[in-house]
């Protein structure tokens, strides 16, 4: 399937990635029911492995019985190094989920047995092949962090996010932060090699999660900082966090306007590599990132 075709029905602009438990309902209504522009109904950590059977036909159930929701309605299924992964696809697809969040990748041939596996499973059920966009969590084994740059092209992947939980246990520490709670160097390059690693690819790069939902000013400022640094959006564990993730990585008004004026002068002046501005002179990497805000929201 063309990438054009996964990227205009992706989710391109989406900020809020929320994490609900396959196995309740009542979660799994009470995130669909908020303002997160995606669901992502959790069928791996968030599901004890004896209740994985009863979980699947419950997300399957859940996605079948909102059908005007659907594209909210994304499903994390179990890492292919696990024995879930193929039972999870089965149940879950035939609901035709908005998309799949592929965790604990060890490479890019994980990616391609997963389009294999959804294109097959698009097919027994009359979905449009191609159709499923994936996410893909590229940073939770050892491994996988030698491939971070290795997925453009890849099928059917629209967004690249990264975790440090699971890369700890990989690599055998007994922390990934330090005594003031930041991230340590191999966390911060796992972040690093995420949003370079969606740029290579030419897809969207999303932010990890913050454990502590109870500190929404840190969360705040924490968001604001990754936007900066070229995130579209990041992850969330409880709906108290997905407002201030909107807020944080919605372009303001006046950060459209400045956009807009930036792409003026240039379209005022064409074939002129630098301008002055503002006090300030602006070559080409400033009409992009211009662009590229513009884009975002819908004004290019």
């Amino acid at each position: 399937m063309d990438r054009k075709f996964l990227m205009h029905h992706a989710p391109a602009t989406a900020r809020s990635w929320l994490f609900a438990p396959g196995d309740s309902e009542r979660k799994m209504t009470k995130a669909m029911e908020g303002t997160a522009d995606i669901v992502l109904i959790d069928l791996e950590d968030a599901v004890a492995p004896e209740s994985k059977a009863a979980a699947r036909p419950m997300v399957h159930d859940f996605i079948k019985a909102n059908p005007e929701q659907r594209h909210r309605l994304w499903v994390r299924i179990n890492p292919f190094d696990g024995p879930y992964t193929l039972a999870d696809l089965a149940a879950v697809m035939p609901a035709h989920p908005g998309g799949i969040m592929l965790p604990k990748v060890y490479g890019r041939q994980d990616v391609e047995k997963l389009d294999h596996c959804l294109s097959a499973l698009e097919v027994a059920n009359g979905i449009e092949e191609g159709s499923t966009p994936v996410i893909v969590l590229i940073t939770e084994t050892a491994e996988a962090m030698f491939h971070t740059g290795d997925y453009k092209g890849a099928p059917r992947v629209v967004a690249l996010t990264w975790g440090a939980e699971d890369l700890a246990d990989s690599i055998g520490a007994q922390s990934n932060k330090d005594e003031s709670g930041a991230y340590t160097f191999t966390y911060e390059l796992a972040r690093s090699m995420t949003v370079l690693g969606a740029a290579t690819a030419g897809v969207t790069a999303i932010e990890t999660i913050s454990a502590d939902f109870r500190d929404l000013e840190a969360l705040r400022q924490r968001a604001t900082r990754v936007r900066r640094d070229g995130f579209k959006g990041m992850m969330a564990i409880h709906p108290a966090q997905v407002d201030v993730i909107n807020d944080a990585f919605t372009p303001s008004e006046q950060e459209i306007a400045e956009a807009q004026e930036v792409v003026d002068i240039f379209a005022a002046n064409p074939g002129v590599g630098a301008i002055g501005f503002k006090g300030a002179m602006l070559d080409r990497p400033y009409l992009s990132r211009a662009q590229q805000l513009l884009r975002q929201v819908g004004k290019l």
